[in-house]
């Protein structure tokens, strides 16, 4: 059962060809066996894990339809979890109590049938793109565990990669979702700002945080995607947009969809593996079309900009009381945001509704466009830097270049993995929709998992 997909996983339990206790029981072993060599779990909940099995067993023999039945899945340990510390990563949140409840995609996804396996490694605070702690060791990456994962939602890509669960939830300020599954060879959706309940999750930037999940397969995004949708009056953020159904439109393809890709800064700033993983997907799609994006640059440091100000703002007293605890690069990068002047706040939102506007615009005129996940495959663990063009720039903060501009906006993206030639690494690729629109993205994704250009095979983690 190690490989199978959300839908493939649900359509056996459903189906009758397999109980649910069968699959976690799987899911266990697999956890037991491959997470020493990737350490993508801080918590495996065995008796949850099998107390939810059974009951969707029990459901299934009473007539009931769930739609994720029996499948196993982990969440990133920001969501609260009903009887777990959320402990964001961190050292001192480690001291608080148990959750009282399951965030609210948690429960979501339990009352569709899915199993909730484990809590998954993460950057502290969500503060990071590397996928190595101070407090949790380093996460490796499946296909190569010489290799970073990326972050912050590093060991639900690592579990999801190794195929331990078909499934993860993660989150994403700044490319949290679309790094690791970059660097991981996965499918990641960034929703649209607004678009999923953040209620029950530990925040870093209010302004920029999203939820969604990464996956092996891109009919398995659309499908959790459709589950994870609806109204939540617990988050005060979310949009009353109403829900989009995106797995039904799969089969519609990509149509008559006007794609164009990315110029400028996301290719000035990318490195040959990424340039040719975007060509690649162009020309599979027939897009032949180059749109410069105006000032991205300026939206990124914007975004970094807010990212320091709001997340230093939260953590302010604890850094006060508490300096020691926190990961020293975490600390430092903290402290250097409270020390952002005002009038760079204000100006950072001001640029942001222009920045807006002029991707409004450029949707009026095409309805997707490309651009490389990352400026490369993944780092070697311990890469403390990276030089583009003559540029040397420290790895941990910069390695969203291309999903920070992006995040900034709220818009929906899909990460989707692709292998070139030769390469023992997959680099990822966004395909960005308009705002509220990511069935555009997922049907996208979809076309090119049907047509083989983007796959996400299970990592071999043999000795």
């Amino acid at each position: 059962m190690r490989g199978w997909t959300a839908a493939r996983t649900a359509a056996a339990v459903s189906g009758g060809e397999v109980k649910a206790l069968e699959v976690a029981y799987a899911a266990l072993q697999s956890i037991e066996a491959l997470d020493p060599k990737v350490n993508a779990f801080t918590d495996v909940l065995n008796d949850r894990a099998l107390r939810e099995a059974g009951a969707v067993d029990d459901a299934l023999a009473e007539g009931r339809d769930l739609p994720l039945a029996g499948v196993p899945y982990a969440v990133k340990n920001l969501y609260d979890v009903e009887g777990l510390t959320t402990r964001a990563g961190a050292k001192i949140m480690r001291e608080n109590p148990p959750a009282g409840a399951d965030a609210t995609l948690v429960r979501k996804l339990k009352d569709a049938g899915a199993v909730l396996i484990g809590a998954t490694h993460m950057g502290e605070y969500a503060y990071d793109f590397t996928g190595e702690s101070a407090h949790d060791g380093i996460c490796r990456n499946p296909h190569d565990t010489g290799y970073m994962t990326g972050g912050s939602s590093s060991g639900s890509a690592a579990a999801t990669a190794a195929g331990m669960v078909p499934l993860a939830m993660g989150s994403d300020t700044n490319g949290s979702i679309r790094v690791p599954a970059s660097f991981c060879g996965l499918f990641g959706l960034k929703p649209t700002y607004g678009r999923l309940s953040r209620a029950g999750t530990y925040p870093f930037v209010g302004s920029l945080d999203h939820l969604g999940p990464l996956t092996r397969s891109a009919e398995d995004l659309a499908m959790i995607f459709d589950i994870l949708q609806g109204h939540d009056p617990a988050d005060p953020a979310q949009s009353s947009q109403p829900e989009i159904e995106t797995h039904p439109r799969l089969a519609e393809g990509i149509g008559q969809l006007r794609i164009a890709v990315a110029g400028g800064y996301f290719k000035e700033k990318a490195l040959p593996e990424a340039l040719e993983a975007t060509d690649r997907v162009a020309k599979a799609l027939g897009a032949s079309l180059e749109i410069d994006i105006p000032e991205a640059a300026r939206a990124r440091a914007a975004a970094y900009v807010i990212t320091a100000a709001e997340g230093s703002s939260l953590h302010l007293k604890r850094i006060i009381e508490r300096p020691h605890d926190f990961d020293p690069e975490t600390r430092d990068r903290f402290l250097a945001g409270t020390m952002v002047p005002a009038v760079w706040m204000q100006q950072a939102q001001r640029f942001r509704s222009w920045f807006r506007d002029l991707f409004r615009k450029i949707f009026e005129k095409v309805d997707i466009l490309l651009a490389p996940a990352t400026p490369f495959p993944a780092l070697a663990s311990g890469t403390k830097t990276f030089t583009i063009n003559d540029e040397t720039m420290p790895a941990r903060p910069n390695i969203g270049l291309f999903t920070q501009p992006i995040s900034y906006i709220g818009l929906p993206a899909v990460t989707v993995p692709i292998w070139l030639e030769g390469a023992k690494l997959p680099i990822g690729v966004q395909v960005i929709a308009p705002a509220w629109r990511e069935d555009l993205a997922l049907r996208v994704a979809r076309h090119l998992e049907l047509t083989g250009v983007a796959t996400a095979p299970i990592a071999d983690l043999a000795d």
